[in-house]
């Protein structure tokens, strides 16, 4: 396939690798390939528009990721920029061979993410007042193709009401997608959450987007991560949504709970966290995520009533 050229010039110049074949690989809004060099294997993805915006905040997240993460593989970022001119916006990567999952691979991602959970974060502890934890990130970021706001706040429910929940409703509503009969449980959640959810949990730094998708099998036992939407938060967010889209493997939790086990009451609010990813599939899929948006704000106003 032809690929833009800024692309085959971006890996010369940054490890002094030649294209010597392009091949698609799909998938995403983005376009994709495989470019295969001199020096190993890249996997490279670019847009014009609005799309073009999400590689730089991406490869941060890439990069905090990886800076974090022993067990589990992070393909940090080769380049990445934004589009210039005639040139799109593009992120590079290695590339990773995958491989069919085993329950090997389940145990190493699961004690992984913990272990991920678990690392103490400077950039964090730095921005810690009068001895409170804060929620957020240095910059904002995306959600597959939605803003994603990373305000830092004090608190972790007032975290996820404001750059959470808040905004994707607002969204909904705007773009007509919003039904009245949500008003007053979606309401009466976000006056409950100082209720629901723990008000300073230990600051993880979290995927934020841990879907059966974003995870590659790796190697006889490795796991990967891709497509983050990163900030500090608490880390059932990522549970939450290893069970969102079908259950990730009982070994995977198994493994998480045997390096950290989960607080009690993750149950009440794991469909508060989900809430969030499906208000935003909402926002990008249309009105055939609405019933289950209904039966989301339902269930996670209901220990409200």
């Amino acid at each position: 396939m032809e690929i833009p050229p800024v692309l085959a010039s971006t890996l010369e110049k940054a490890v002094g690798a030649v294209v010597t074949n392009a091949a698609s690989v799909g998938g995403g809004r983005s376009a994709t390939a495989r470019l295969d060099t001199d020096a190993g294997s890249f996997f490279a993805k670019w847009a014009t528009g609005p799309n073009a915006q999400t590689f730089m905040p991406e490869a941060e997240g890439l990069r905090a990721l990886a800076a974090r993460a022993d067990e589990l593989r992070i393909p940090a970022p080769v380049a990445a920029a934004p589009a210039d001119g005639d040139d799109p916006g593009f992120l590079i990567t290695p590339w990773i061979d995958s491989t069919a999952p085993t329950e090997a691979h389940a145990r190493t991602l699961g004690q992984g993410l913990a272990m991920l959970h678990r690392v103490p974060d400077e950039e964090v502890q730095g921005e810690i007042r009068n001895g409170d934890p804060r929620y957020g990130f240095p910059d904002d970021n995306f959600i597959g193709e939605m803003p994603q706001q990373n305000t830092w706040h004090d608190t972790w429910p007032a975290f996820f009401r404001a750059c959470r929940l808040e905004p994707q409703a607002a969204w909904a509503r705007e773009r007509g997608l919003w039904r009245a009969a949500w008003d007053a449980p979606f309401t009466q959640l976000l006056e409950g959450l100082p209720t629901l959810l723990p008000a300073t949990p230990p600051p993880s730094l979290v995927h934020g987007d841990l879907w059966g998708g974003n995870v590659l099998m790796t190697g006889a036992r490795g796991a990967a991560l891709i497509d983050p939407a990163v900030y500090h938060g608490h880390r059932e967010v990522d549970l939450a949504m290893t069970e969102l889209f079908g259950r990730f493997s009982p070994q995977f939790y198994a493994a998480y709970d045997d390096a950290w086990p989960l607080e009690q009451g993750y149950a009440t609010r794991r469909p508060v966290y989900n809430l969030y990813h499906l208000l935003n599939h909402l926002n990008i899929f249309g009105s055939g995520y609405a019933q289950s948006v209904d039966e989301a704000i339902r269930a996670a106003a209901k220990p409200l009533a």
